[in-house]
């Protein structure tokens, strides 16, 4: 079984950066896909960022692209993701979870083990 803690959210102005951190404890980190999904108050759970176990090849949803860096520490057991120019709409908790599927997948069905998540508040 695979756990997951995410850390490294918090309270940011508009057009900041954060760093956030999950570390991963149990199975294979080197054979499991991860990813970092976002849920704001009232609106459902959407993906933000993927890094294949395979190649470390990744994928990010259009509203992040090019602000947003997903990276992976094999030897760590860690996944970061790196949130530059960040928007008020990027305020949600963060999520980071697990996946056997090796090809970037980006739906919460894919994903059988989750972390308890960390908040992000971007303020004006």
């Amino acid at each position: 079984q695979v756990q997951l803690v995410e850390s490294g959210g918090g309270l940011v102005q508009a057009g900041g950066s954060l760093r956030l951190s999950c570390a991963a404890s149990g199975g294979t980190f080197e054979t499991i896909g991860m990813g970092w999904f976002r849920q704001a108050p009232g609106k459902e759970r959407e993906f933000v960022a993927t890094i294949s176990w395979s190649d470390h090849s990744t994928y990010y949803a259009d509203s992040v692209k090019g602000r947003f860096t997903i990276s992976r520490d094999n030897a760590k057991k860690m996944v970061y993701l790196q949130m530059d120019r960040l928007t008020l709409e990027d305020t949600a908790v963060y999520h980071c979870a697990g996946t056997r599927y090796s090809d970037n997948p980006t739906h919460t069905y894919d994903y059988p083990y989750w972390g308890q998540g960390t908040q992000v508040t971007v303020s004006s």
